[in-house]
């Protein structure tokens, strides 16, 4: 294999802020990362990282190399065209950045677009960079379409080695088998390298899951701070306004909908609250109610990607 070290370089003045942090932070620091391009329902994990470079002061630590890792073909970078001439060229930027919270703490954000190809290299240069900067743990969040009504509090999935960091959620399948993610993939060689992961999936309804969905990002974000410390008010604020504005969008078009969509909203309610009921009574099988099986979870996910690449 390839050196992975020839897949980014660093960035001096970033790397040299990121080093006097550690000298201040001997616990090391934590990495969020999220990369566009895999299923992310509601666009949950983009909102997250969008927000979070909106709101807070960062700086770059490193850089991949975009010509090596992203198909320009399968995502075609814009180009603006002005009278007679080409005038700007929007470069595709993954990145690694320095980030402060609203109290000065430093931690790191690894975003952009996910790679194409070498992820088993890419894997590898990611492990080097989280070894070379000090991280305790690191993070990534995202959102994945279920069967679940936008009227009832956004639901969770922990995943990693790290889920006692969440206390209170769990998963509500034991197996499956979906298509595999760049992202997903760090997960699983960071683990076996012994570093600590964590894992937030949302859950967001299914029929609002090419939309923006700021209640999964606010909760999925919630989540992330709670296990990490870190302190993002700015961030959740926002989250939470756009959030209120969505969920009354949802149902201004809900009542002026049909009957149909007026049924599934109310059979997934009653779904919901058949298995909360169960749960808080200890007993699963007390009332009836379809669970999504991990075929079904895995069909979910294939139609959604199928999707996103038939907009493309």
């Amino acid at each position: 294999m390839l050196d992975p070290q020839s897949l980014y370089e660093w960035e001096p003045k970033g790397l040299a802020v990121v080093d006097m942090a550690l000298a201040q932070e001997s616990a090391g620091l934590v990495m969020l990362y999220h990369f566009d391009g895999y299923i992310d329902a509601g666009e949950t994990g983009e909102q997250i990282v969008e927000k979070v470079l909106d709101a807070l002061p960062h700086q770059v630590v490193a850089r991949f190399d975009h010509d090596r890792l992203v198909d320009y073909r399968a995502r075609r970078p814009l180009l603006t065209f002005r009278r007679d001439r080409w005038t700007d060229f929007e470069v595709p930027a993954l990145e690694v950045r320095l980030v402060q919270d609203a109290t000065g703490a430093p931690f790191l954000l690894m975003s952009g677009p996910e790679p194409d190809v070498e992820w088993e290299r890419f894997a590898l240069a990611v492990r080097q960079i989280v070894e070379r900067l000090g991280v305790r743990l690191s993070v990534n969040f995202h959102g994945i379409p279920m069967g679940v009504p936008h009227t009832r509090p956004v639901g969770l999935t922990p995943h990693g080695n790290r889920t006692d960091l969440m206390p209170g959620h769990r998963s509500p399948f034991d197996e499956a088998q979906v298509p595999g993610s760049a992202e997903s993939l760090i997960e699983y060689r960071l683990m076996e390298s012994g570093h600590d992961v964590l894992g937030v999936a949302a859950h967001v309804p299914h029929y609002v899951a090419r939309s923006s969905y700021p209640d999964a990002a606010l909760t999925a974000l919630e989540a992330v701070t709670a296990a990490t410390g870190l302190v993002l008010p700015s961030v959740a604020h926002t989250l939470r306004t756009e959030a209120q504005r969505t969920q009354t969008e949802i149902e201004r078009q809900i009542g002026e909908g049909d009957e149909e969509l007026v049924s599934l909203v109310q059979g997934l309610e009653h779904q919901y609250d058949a298995v909360a009921g169960a749960e808080t009574r200890g007993n699963l099988v007390a009332e009836p109610a379809d669970i999504p099986s991990a075929e079904e979870l895995g069909r979910e996910f294939e139609r959604f990607l199928a999707e996103r690449e038939g907009d493309a």
